[in-house]
């Protein structure tokens, strides 16, 4: 099938782009920068080794200094344990099972530790994410072949737009006092559809309130297991907490990327370490441990007796683990068919653990922000498909230009909801944003179909407030500077402080520390990220409210929400170049994170020449929400 031809060719693309990059990056970057960039552990020390069933060793590890670095070492991913003697050399590959906090366990493509484990410092260094680019590239493939089977490639066939998707009417609505007119409409749409449903969740219209009662209506119908996934772990864990709380049996594929005992409670490995059999299971690993020490104690010149004791120690270990093999993946069916809900990345739902599952149901949230390829990994595992997301917000991030302009970047919700607009409901009202805050999104983005619910159409700081402010820098001379690859404005951020700390010292006569309003700043640019948190570290005026302001990219703040949110624009030069601020879909999401009060600040001298902000501008001057940098009268 030509579709499918060409989504392979495009992953290919990506694939040779993003190793590369990564290649670049992991070859002329020492040990230390790349501990730095979030890409490897060092040092560390090993707290526990067990073998596992694979009859590979698993060794935990944990991070014993540079703790507070962020970092990319996550379950599932490629990487090596490495040490510091000579890290080309004396490495061994490994897939991380674990990570939390801390601590990581790593399984070795190895059944003992070398000798240089226990001699100079070691390191976890990540590795190129080969496997994923597999996973898609097997599913492209399976739903190749798929599509020409009648049955099997139902929904393929839908999907990629050769057949239009169908509904049962008949289906009994169900009412549920919790949910809006619209929010209910979504729910009626997903029970009755027989392939296809797509909830299209503008911001703050409680798409993930939306999705859960749905996919308990599904259960309470007779659904035996569905499969819930998202392309982030921080989604997959909001969806999983959710789920639980309505009492669920949730169980969660992977390791949470937030770390809580609630959300722990929920994985496979917490659920097995609480199985009945797991105490025999421990016994019989640990016998098989003496067994290999034991073996390992004889040296290699030695006579015919020892060399078959050796070999008879080794047969015994290996026969003890086909048994905890075999009790482990009893529990780990025992677990998985009592689970009412599997919840995973769209990796994580094809782990060994569930690889075998299928499911009536699949869903697939936040798919505006899932590439096509890694979607198709949970689809060929239902019969019906539920997409949710909002295609106007941030797109996924493609490293191959060539990639994207082929089409990588358009992502399988948009094409759906083009294809198919019978199958798609538009969440209508929202929880979040005061009605003038939300207002030109709503025109831009949602066909002015967007309103304001009337807990929050009219929200502000307090009653003498405006909710929206748009503060021109044009003329100040504030010029924006080339820093690399990013770009800067320095005076743009000394100008912002000083209007956040007039702010502040207004709010602080109406709010206590303790109740004081969330703050975000965001901007586009990383590089004017420094020079905003630099700014904020030396003003003494704001150190008692540093607790309450967050300082950030905008694409980092995507799903959440602050009750002022200030936007450093950053771009500011004589030639009107304002580079990626022309993806309007990342200035929704900066613009529509604010509950109560958004305040932009940006040269309209540059902006203007892009129609988008001309007409931003002039809607914040209709809104009497227009302001000049000039005018001691700011606010």
């Amino acid at each position: 099938m030509e579709y499918f031809k060409k989504l392979l060719e495009l992953l290919k693309t990506e694939r040779e782009v993003d190793k590369q990059a990564y290649l670049e990056l992991s070859q002329s970057t020492s040990i230390i920068q790349r501990r730095a960039n979030g890409l490897a552990w060092y040092p560390i020390a090993i707290r526990g080794t067990e073998l596992n069933k694979a009859e590979y060793i698993t060794v935990e590890v944990e991070r014993t200094t540079n703790t507070d670095i962020s970092h990319q070492l996550r379950f599932g991913v490629s990487a090596a344990l490495f040490s510091n003697h000579d890290p080309k050399k004396d490495f061994i590959e490994g897939t991380i099972t674990f990570a939390s906090g801390n601590r990581l366990k790593i399984s070795l493509r190895t059944d003992e530790l070398p000798d240089w484990a226990s001699d100079g410092k070691l390191g976890i260094d990540l590795l190129f994410d080969d496997n994923s680019y597999d996973e898609m590239q097997a599913a492209l493939k399976q739903a190749m072949t798929l599509s020409e089977k009648k049955e099997e490639g139902r929904l393929i066939n839908i999907l990629t737009g050769a057949n239009a998707p169908t509904f049962d009417t008949d289906v009994p609505l169900y009412e549920n006092p919790k949910l809006n007119s619209t929010q209910q409409a979504a729910v009626n749409k997903i029970v009755q559809a027989n392939e296809l449903a797509i909830v299209h969740g503008p911001p703050g219209t409680g798409k993930t309130t939306t999705l859960v009662q749905a996919i308990k209506t599904l259960i309470k119908q007779g659904e035996k297991r569905i499969l819930v996934t998202a392309p982030s772990n921080t989604a997959v864990d909001l969806l999983s907490e959710k789920l639980s709380e309505e009492g669920l049996n949730v169980l969660r594929v992977g390791n949470p990327a937030r770390v809580s005992e609630r959300l722990m409670a929920l994985t496979l490995d917490s659920k097995v370490a609480a199985h009945s059999s797991i105490k025999e299971i421990k016994r019989l690993k640990k016998q098989a441990g003496e067994f290999k020490d034991m073996a390992h104690k004889y040296k290699r010149s030695f006579g015919k007796a020892e060399r078959e004791q050796r070999k008879a120690l080794f047969d015994e270990a290996y026969k003890i683990m086909k048994d905890v093999g075999r009790m482990e993946q009893y529990i780990i069916d025992d677990i998985t068919n009592k689970a009412q809900v599997v919840t995973a990345t769209l990796v994580g739902a094809n782990h060994y653990t569930v690889r075998g599952l299928q499911y009536n149901t699949v869903v697939i949230d936040e798919a505006g922000q899932a590439i096509e390829p890694a979607c198709w990994i949970p689809i060929l595992k239902g019969k019906k498909l539920i997409l949710a997301g909002d295609h106007c917000q941030l797109s996924p991030t493609i490293k191959s230009d060539t990639a994207a302009k082929g089409g990588l970047s358009t992502t399988l919700l948009e094409k759906c909801i083009r294809l198919h607009p019978q199958a798609v409901v538009l969440l209508e009202e929202q929880y979040r944003m005061h009605e003038t805050i939300m207002g030109y999104s709503a025109k831009v983005f949602y066909e002015d179909k967007l309103k304001a619910h009337e807990s929050v159409a009219g929200h502000l700081l307090h009653t003498t407030d405006t909710p929206l402010v748009f503060i021109d820098t044009a003329g100040c001379g504030f010029e924006e500077k080339n820093e690399g690859t990013s770009i800067s404005n320095p005076e743009e951020a000394v100008f912002l402080f000083k209007h956040l700390t007039r702010l502040v010292a207004e709010l602080s006569t109406h709010y206590t520390i303790e109740k004081f309003p969330t703050i975000a700043v965001i901007s586009p640019y990383k590089e004017q990220l420094y020079v905003l948190k630099e700014q904020l570290l030396h003003n003494p005026a704001l150190q008692p409210y540093t607790h309450k302001i967050a300082v950030n990219t905008i694409d980092s703040f995507q799903g959440q929400e602050r009750d002022i949110v200030y936007i450093s624009m950053t771009r500011s030069n004589d030639a009107g170049v304002i580079g990626f601020l022309s993806d309007t879909r990342r200035m929704n999401v900066a613009m529509t994170r604010a509950r109560k009060k958004l305040i932009v600040i940006g040269d309209s001298a540059t902006l203007s020449r892009f129609p988008f902000y001309a007409d931003f501008i002039a809607y914040a001057e209709q809104h009497d929400a227009y302001k000049s940098a000039w005018d001691e009268n700011w606010e």
